[in-house]
């Protein structure tokens, strides 16, 4: 380990997902202020993305601006010795190494490029089927003819290719954490089984990994923001080898970095708080704590951590019939009934045309009234909306059934309600469903290896030699709530005015952070958003139960929903598969909170104004 206590880290991260804006390494480069860029590219649905193009093309299967990202800014990476890793590698890792070695060779500039190399596990797929391997969350078979098979990476391969010289380290799969902890590792020489230390540097790639979100983008205040979205400033992890980090951005850029933005963050797609589980460490985030300690500067630390399991999780991919989606616009008085009669008639005539082929039903549908707050289901408050968009979904075991739902769905506008219009686009496109199949390995049945400009580096992992991790005894909520302040006289205001909080997607788990604006409302949050009431306020889609667990370094809660996203990802027929809008939804909740409350300064006057209307509304 480092000796210098002073020494830090500074990483920047330039993507947070394939099909991030291109500026992000541009910016951080000429900052001056970073030492390791990192570009995080990959998601369950990129991989199914990317294992497609490999079908096609064995040239293919990476994220392929990478290498034209990377050339343009190579001189100064060279100039300023700035790392760089990514998991651009996606299911094709050498053929990424291969096409930026090419571009590096044309300009005439020499970096050093390392690959990691074992998560693909497809061509071991029949190993898999035969030894019984089931979906962890559902028990369903194995599949029987996956698109990909990855298990996620951890750090520690990360470090030993820099180690060994790397100047860019190109993973496959690997946990999005792994590309701050990498250079960590190498750095600051952390041993594999300090976990506070693991945690710590896996919490600075969590809050990074999602680019500008960390940084403003997408913060429940928006309006403290929009200013500044067209310059948003990426960020950048300064890290300590206490395991603390300070969050921050490029000079001059724009966005913000308070504890708020950076909160909400934090809580962005993570489950059980004291259970992060990666494979490198067990990582408990609830005693996590932010503070601003300069403009644009929050010091974060706290993050706990325990050894990792002997497992490591693999997802895999696969086709699941097919989907076609369509969409129209359909205007005037009682929009949203002529859209719902309108879907009812397509699904009634294409079902007629179905048996009259010979062709099974649909697997599933999913008609979605947009502008008429059909996400909202019992908690809807539009009734009269005069412009609305019927978005119809669905899902087929036969390609033959959807070109007949596609053909038949733009006859609409010439048979159905007037006011239709919208079809610029044209026939739905009939395409794949791809499923997602999770599933658990020894970590000894991985064979990680690690090249050098082509040439292979002995390795061993040492995640792999750490004992399991054990069991966590206080799971979810399980003291009793204390009640909230007792004063008699109570007015009612939406969750908005007590709290912010993010929402995301774990699978077909969706995530709702709830951060409160001030330590006081603590308890009656603690009282009155329970559970039982987030799960009765998303009955229309939450198929299984509902967890909340407390953060008290962050005087918030994370509610898990268990089966709410229609199937998640690419298998979800819905507009918002991966509960993005979830945490905007709830935080229109209607509590009751103590009167002098508003007029003590405790709920600032905007959130008044914003109580005023959300009821008024209701």
């Amino acid at each position: 380990m480092s000796t210098d206590v002073s020494r830090t880290v500074r990483i920047g991260c330039g993507a947070g997902f394939w099909g991030d804006s291109a500026v992000g390494a541009q910016q951080l480069v000429e900052s001056g202020e970073i030492d390791f860029l990192v570009f995080d590219y990959l998601a369950e649905i990129t991989m199914s993305l990317l294992a497609r193009a490999r079908a096609k093309d064995a040239a293919l299967g990476y994220a392929s601006d990478f290498p034209d990202v990377i050339a343009s800014v190579a001189p100064q990476l060279k100039a300023g010795d700035i790392k760089v890793i990514s998991n651009a590698g996606g299911v094709n890792p050498r053929a990424c190494q291969q096409m930026l070695a090419t571009k590096l060779k044309a300009l005439g500039i020499e970096l050093k490029i390392a690959v990691v190399l074992g998560d693909d596990l497809l061509p071991s797929a029949n190993q898999w089927r035969l030894q019984g391997c089931t979906e962890m969350y559902s028990d369903e078979a194995f599949p029987a003819e996956p698109w990909s098979i990855n298990a996620y990476l951890g750090a520690f391969p990360i470090a030993a290719a820099l180690d060994a010289g790397a100047d860019i380290v190109i993973t496959g799969r690997c946990v999005d954490s792994a590309l701050a902890l990498g250079p960590l590792l190498h750095e600051f020489r952390w041993p594999a089984n300090d976990f506070d230390l693991l945690a710590g540097g896996c919490l600075a790639g969590h809050v990074i990994e999602c680019s500008t979100q960390a940084t403003g983008g997408l913060f429940t205040d928006w309006r403290d923001v929009a200013a500044d979205w067209d310059r948003m400033g990426f960020p950048i992890a300064v890290c300590a080898v206490d395991g603390s980090f300070v969050l921050t951005k490029p000079a001059g850029s724009g966005g913000r970095v308070t504890p708020q933005t950076v909160a909400e963050q934090i809580v962005y797609e993570i489950g059980d708080p004291a259970a992060y589980l990666l494979p490198d460490v067990c990582c408990d985030f609830r005693q996590v704590n932010v503070h601003q300690v300069g403009p644009d500067q929050v010091l974060v630390k706290g993050a706990k951590g325990r050894a990792p399991s002997a497992t490591c999780k693999v997802s895999a991919t696969f086709q699941d019939g097919f989907r076609a989606t369509g969409t129209m616009m359909i205007g005037g008085a009682e929009a949203a009934p002529k859209a719902r009669a309108v879907a009812s008639a397509i699904l009634a005539r294409t079902r007629r045309l179905f048996g009259a082929r010979g062709l099974a039903d649909y697997r599933r549908t999913d008609v979605e009234v947009l502008g008429a707050e059909g996400n909202y289901g019992a908690q809807a408050r539009v009734a009269h909306a005069r412009e609305v968009i019927l978005k119809l979904a669905t899902h087929h075991d036969a390609r033959a059934a959807l070109d007949i739902f596609s053909r038949e769905f733009l006859p609409a506008a010439s048979s159905m309600a007037q006011g239709i219009t919208g079809f610029a686009g044209g026939r739905p496109a009939v395409t794949p469903l791809v499923r997602l199949f999770s599933f658990l390995i020894p970590k000894t049945a991985i064979d990680t290896q690690i090249e050098i400009d082509s040439v292979a580096l002995p390795y061993a992992d040492p995640a792999q030699e750490t004992s399991p991790s054990p069991a966590r005894v206080d799971a979810g909520d399980t003291a009793v709530s204390p009640r909230g302040p007792a004063d008699a006289a109570r007015i009612s205001v939406p969750l908005l005015a007590l709290a912010h909080g993010r929402s995301g997607d774990k699978g077909d788990d969706a995530n709702i952070g709830i951060l409160a604006r001030h330590a006081k409302f603590v308890p009656l949050l603690r009282e009155q958003l329970t559970a039982e009431r987030v799960r009765d306020y998303f009955s229309h889609f939450v198929l299984g139960a509902v967890e909340r667990f407390e953060m008290a370094g962050l005087n918030g809660f994370n509610f898990l929903l268990h089966g709410a996203l229609g199937g998640g990802g690419t298998a979800s027929l819905r507009y918002d598969p991966q509960g993005k809008m979830f945490a905007q939804m709830l935080l229109d909740l209607v509590l009751e909170v103590p009167a002098p409350w508003l007029d003590d300064g405790s709920i600032a006057a905007k959130w008044h104004t914003a109580a005023s209307l959300t009821l008024q509304e209701a």
